[in-house]
């Protein structure tokens, strides 16, 4: 029988973030609770490591050259094909609660960013609710749902957050312990931090419908991305000056430009301040200028704001359970990118397909009515796959418009070879276009002829060997065969694109 569906997703949440991920700092256990009832994927990544392309191929299931949303800034059509579509026709109840992000959030004629000040919460593109959120309690370049709650009901806590924006982009400005960038101490009460007021809104949500009414919820929480001004009282749940450095940190900059001469022109460009290759980092922020302390606090924060989603999930799911409802109910939990995090003494993202930013944790918890075993799966998925699950498991048939496929159940699926992850986009003029895949053991990236790049460079790694992908072997002639094999492979097997593209509307 059809199933209700929840859908969880985070912002910006590295694969290592969780107990059932190798995490050993934030405490996970609702999450790790969904992963051992369900299915946890070890090799699932995103189509694209920035926003607006990701969650564009969570919601149509298609990749980023073929929905058209290669870069933040450029809106979906509000009528393109999606499960919200899909599931709406079919039925359902469906809502978007937090982060929707399909929109660029500095222009302000699309929905998103008018919905707020209208009163308005909807119907937007298949979801007949939709009460969103930023990463602030402050109004900002757009309003949204969460932040005219705040300055209405807890004004006093509004100054609290991080300037986000400063003079139109990003502001780099540095506070908490080290002056790391946006970093802040924020007093607002957890209740109501944006985290919080996300599942209380699902909540809320749910609450209003019928016990025999089918629904489709996206949970989507802002965090754990910047600014890092999570509330003081979880903040203080971690010293970050008792943390360890994270393992992908080389430990001076001397070492990271050692590692980052071996990888194309823009990684050492951006490292040193010399570009900015998108719009989401701070034109003033220099990874070289960072220091140990500040990723050791930042660190710190993003483990505290982890744990607030945990215990917001947590929340959610013992509703599920008071309602009767969790025995069919399908849980997909997910993110849509991670973060550098000091990896390479770096913080925010960016054009680098390593792991930090494109392996992403995918877990499904089916219905337990369907008695599904839990499963630990290797083989490689991808965003794509989330959308003709989530209709295979409503009953549906897959349209023909999404390119992914319903995830495997059990592992050894032989048909599962490899997953692809592209960045197209021009910033500050500097084109980079990179279209990479994941087989087997290895990760390469191929660069597309631009006006930074020939078309000749690239990056390829062995992941068992190298996992934090330091040393780039493209240039290695003892693996000359194997990269012409995956190239091969790579472009053999590019996905089907758009004929025309999507204008881009504003930077993010």
């Amino acid at each position: 029988m059809p199933r209700n569906i929840l859908l969880i997703t985070t912002d910006q949440q590295r694969y290592d973030s969780l107990g059932c991920t190798g995490g050993t700092v934030a405490s996970t256990p609702n999450i790790d609770a969904l992963a051992r009832k369900g299915i946890i994927y070890r090799q699932a990544r995103n189509q694209c490591p920035v926003c607006m392309p990701a969650r564009s191929t969570i919601l149509t299931g298609q990749h980023v050259r073929m929905h058209g949303v290669t870069s933040n800034g450029i809106p979906l059509p509000a009528d393109h094909p999606s499960v919200a579509h899909e599931l709406k026709a079919a039925g359902y109840s469906t809502a978007l609660i937090g982060k929707a992000h399909f929109e660029p959030h500095a222009a302000k004629s699309f929905f998103e960013n008018l919905a707020a000040g209208e009163d308005n919460f909807g119907p937007h593109r298949g979801f007949d609710h939709m009460e969103l959120s930023g990463h602030t309690g402050r109004a900002g370049r757009s309003l949204f749902h969460y932040p005219k709650w705040l300055s209405e009901t807890h004004p006093d806590a509004v100054e609290g957050f991080h300037e986000y924006t400063s003079g139109g982009n990003p502001s780099a400005l540095g506070g908490g312990d080290t002056g790391a960038p946006q970093v802040a101490h924020n007093p607002v009460e957890i209740e109501n931090y944006h985290t919080h007021w996300t599942a209380r809104r699902t909540v809320d949500w749910l609450s209003a419908r019928g016990d025999d009414e089918k629904w489709f919820c996206w949970m989507s929480f802002p965090d754990p991305h910047h600014p890092w001004d999570v509330p003081n009282e979880a903040r203080r749940r971690f010293d970050w000056r008792d943390l360890d450095l994270p393992e992908g940190y080389p430990g001076s900059r001397e070492k990271c430009e050692e590692i980052l001469a071996g990888k194309p022109w823009h990684w050492m460009a951006w490292y040193r301040g010399e570009a900015q290759l998108n719009f989401e980092v701070p034109p003033a922020y220099v990874p070289a200028e960072t220091t140990a302390d500040q990723i050791r606090e930042v660190n710190g924060i993003v483990h505290a704001k982890n744990e607030l989603i945990d215990e917001a999930v947590g929340r959610v799911m013992a509703y599920l359970e008071e309602r009767g409802w969790n025995e069919e109910t399908e849980v997909f939990f997910t993110t849509d990118h991670g973060e550098l995090q000091g990896d390479y003494g770096m913080l925010f993202k960016g054009p680098y397909h390593v792991d930090a930013l494109t392996k992403v944790p995918l877990i499904w918890r089916p219905a337990p009515a369907d008695e599904i075993a839990s499963a630990d799966i290797s083989e490689p998925v991808g965003h794509l796959d989330i959308a003709p699950t989530i209709m295979a498991a409503a009953g549906l048939d897959v349209p023909a418009e999404m390119q992914g496929r319903p995830l495997p159940k059990r592992p050894g699926d032989a048909s599962r070879e490899r997953v692809y992850t592209e960045w197209i986009d021009t910033y500050d003029d500097n084109e980079i276009v990179m279209r990479s895949m994941v087989r087997d053991d290895y990760l390469i990236t191929a660069y597309a002829k631009s006006n930074r790049y020939e078309g000749t460079e690239g990056e390829l790694y062995v992941l068992s060997d190298d996992p934090n992908q330091w040393h780039n072997l493209w240039d290695d002639a003892g693996y000359a065969s194997l990269k012409t094999d995956l190239l091969a492979d790579l472009h053999d097997n590019l996905p089907e694109g758009r004929s025309e593209p999507l204008e881009k509307i504003a930077p993010v």
